[in-house]
């Protein structure tokens, strides 16, 4: 099986106007227009992609479009993150089904389960599927912290060779890979450009939603062609963008963003709130910076 490598976008979701339904056409043009850039991967229904405010229905939607769309020409890794597991083995298994090349899963994020009971709904979900699992470390959102000793006992899980570490702490990626080995790759889930230097193999970024060219050959530079002064020149142009998505406001910021652009691909679904006066005016400050307003129109 190939290594899942490179820059993969965490893709939000379109949603109609009105927010009453996904906006399929916008989802189709997104998929194409991100592959077109040279994206290494793709990644829907994770937290940017708002899969917590989607019916069953409309999350097998998305996973229908995207992966019809991209036809093959990069990897999709499915968000199949559930509270109950049972529930995250069904969606794991329709995603298999429906031709996902992966998927993705955050622990249980109510519960706040402890290392067994981790063990146990990873086990259950890497029995049931043979296709690789990514497992998402995100406490501020999960209420749990996948701590390195954790992700080495999840390693001997066949299917679980994939991690999204997405604390502020880079020195997790030097942890993870001393204690797993070749048992576990490593995505960075925020500090792309310094978890790269530390061995990480990916990086699933919100940014690249609006600057995937720049996301992927900062990716390139620093792991591929280990041009340093190069990839540091990169992460400093996209730094502002990065910063401007990060925070409480990415799904608002990063949809924003993609209006800006030329693509409408709606607001946010309650209770998040469209993206501030004053933070709009600073992300089209950037955007138009790197000459990317009405990138989609031209």
């Amino acid at each position: 099986m190939t290594t899942l490598r490179g820059t993969y976008t965490v893709l939000i979701t379109p949603f109609t106007p009105d927010g009453s339904a996904i906006d399929v056409p916008a989802l189709e043009n997104l998929v194409d227009w991100q592959i077109n850039q040279g994206i290494h991967g793709l990644i829907p229904l994770g937290s940017t992609g708002e899969f917590l405010s989607m019916t069953r229905e409309e999350r097998q939607l998305v996973t229908e479009t995207v992966i019809r769309t991209t036809r093959g020409r990069v990897p999709v890794l499915m968000g199949t993150g559930a509270e109950w597991t049972p529930e995250c083995v069904e969606l794991s298994k329709e995603a298999e089904s429906m031709g996902a090349d992966g998927v993705m899963i955050i622990p249980p994020f109510y519960s706040c389960p402890n290392e067994d009971e981790l063990f146990a709904h990873y086990k259950a979900v890497g029995e049931a599927i043979s296709i690789p699992i990514m497992i998402y470390n995100n406490p501020a959102t999960a209420n749990v912290d996948l701590l390195p000793e954790t992700v080495a006992r999840l390693s001997h899980i066949d299917t679980v060779s994939y991690i999204k570490e997405s604390t502020l702490e880079v020195t997790r990626v030097r942890d993870i890979i001393e204690l797993c080995g070749d048992r576990m790759n490593v995505f960075a889930g925020i500090l792309g450009y310094e978890s790269f230097w530390l061995g990480a193999c990916g990086w699933v970024a919100v940014a690249s939603n609006l600057i995937p060219s720049l996301c992927a050959d900062m990716f390139t530079q620093a792991v591929d062609l280990e041009n340093k002064t190069r990839s540091l020149e990169i992460y400093r142009q996209i730094l502002p963008v990065v910063k401007a998505v990060g925070g409480p406001h990415y799904v608002a910021a990063s949809k924003a963003g993609l209006t800006m652009m030329g693509l409408n691909v709606g607001i946010p679904r309650a209770p998040r709130l469209p993206l501030a006066a004053g933070l709009e005016q600073q992300l089209h400050h950037e955007l138009n910076s790197l000459g990317l307003l009405n990138s989609f129109s031209r």
